[in-house]
């Protein structure tokens, strides 16, 4: 049982922890139609990204430089993009909403289970951008 109990203990410390301060959502399908299905929404919103991130990516090459050998990710992203609209509302409401941004959105292949997500951002003009980033992944999602 005491071996069991450490192999858990390892696996959960392992295993990367989404959601505190994080919003995050399940996706059915599999990474690269998740992947493509938020960056579609984003883009469908006539939006642009600036960057994909290719964090998993990074993390994988750099593991054994670093003395690890954790697979953290089969596959992770992160999309950064702006939108024109909603930053000039948040930052007009208060100039120190431009430490937001960009904004990004993150899918990421754990173990099979592939999960989108982005950080919380804090109450007042800021839940602008947390319904915009809600609502691109809600459509990625089909979530209704």
């Amino acid at each position: 049982m005491k071996r069991v109990s450490a192999l858990l203990v390892v696996l959960m410390a392992a295993a990367p922890a989404f959601g505190q301060g994080i919003t995050t959502y399940e996706s059915d399908a599999n990474f690269e139609d998740t992947a493509f299905a938020v960056e579609s929404a984003i883009v469908g919103r006539g939006l642009v990204v600036d960057y994909v991130s290719h964090v998993g990516a990074m993390l994988a090459r750099t593991g054994a430089d670093v003395g690890s050998d954790v697979t953290l990710f089969e596959a992770a992203d992160v999309f950064v993009f702006c939108s024109a609209v909603t930053s000039r509302s948040v930052i007009e409401a208060d100039p120190v909403n431009i430490a937001y941004c960009p904004y990004g959105i993150f899918v990421a292949d754990t173990a099979g289970t592939v999960t989108v997500g982005f950080r919380n951002y804090p109450e007042g003009a800021m839940q602008e951008v947390q319904s915009l980033l809600d609502g691109i992944v809600h459509e990625a999602l089909g979530i209704r």
